[in-house]
C-alpha cells in the first residue's frame, strides 16, 4: 500500500517535457531575415543561387514553357447583346393544354407551366390543332398562324412574322 502511494507521488512531481516553459523574459524575438549582414542577412534562409533564391516564383510559372493562358484558344465569334430570345410553344402543346379551345394568353400559359414568366413567347406550327383558339402571344410563325386560322381561331400580338 505504501509502495503504491509513493508511486503516485512520484508521478505527480515528475518533470515532463511538455510542461517546460522558458523563464519570464528569456524568450527571444522572432528572427527578421533579410535585414542586413548582422542579422541573418545575405541569403536570408533561401540558400544560394537559383531562381527561388533571387525572387519569389509565382505558382502559375511553368519554368519558361508557354503559359496555360497563352496555350488555350481565344474566344471566337460574336455574341449579339441585342438578340431577342423567345420561349416557344408548339401547336400540339396548345391542343393538349386547351382541348376545348377558347382564349389563350401568355398568363394562361405561365399558369399551366408551358412557359416561364417574364419571357417573350412565340407560337410555332409543329403539330396539328383542330379546335378554335384565340391566341395572344408576342410572335407567331407563318405556319402556326395559318393552322390556327384554318381551325377557326385567331391570332393577335404586338408584332407578327
Amino acid at each position: 500500500m505504501a509502495d503504491k502511494k509513493a508511486d503516485v507521488e512520484q508521478k505527480a512531481t515528475a518533470l515532463k517535457v511538455h510542461h517546460l516553459r522558458p523563464a519570464p523574459g528569456a524568450k527571444t524575438a522572432k528572427t527578421r531575415v533579410g535585414r542586413g549582414e548582422g542579422s541573418k542577412g545575405k541569403t536570408a534562409g533561401r540558400g544560394t543561387k537559383g531562381s527561388k533564391a533571387r525572387y519569389q516564383v509565382p505558382e502559375r510559372f511553368e519554368g519558361g514553357s508557354t503559359p496555360l493562358h497563352m496555350r488555350l484558344p481565344k474566344l471566337r465569334g460574336f455574341k449579339n447583346p441585342f438578340k431577342t430570345e423567345y420561349q416557344v410553344v408548339n401547336l400540339d402543346k396548345l391542343s393538349s393544354l386547351y382541348p376545348d379551345g377558347g382564349d389563350v394568353t401568355v398568363e394562361d400559359l405561365v399558369s399551366k407551366g408551358a412557359v416561364r414568366r417574364g419571357h417573350l413567347v412565340k407560337v410555332l406550327g409543329t403539330g396539328e390543332i383542330s379546335v378554335a383558339v384565340n391566341v395572344t402571344a408576342d410572335k407567331f410563325s407563318a405556319t402556326a398562324k395559318e393552322k390556327i386560322e384554318a381551325a377557326g381561331g385567331s391570332t393577335s400580338s404586338g408584332e407578327s412574322a
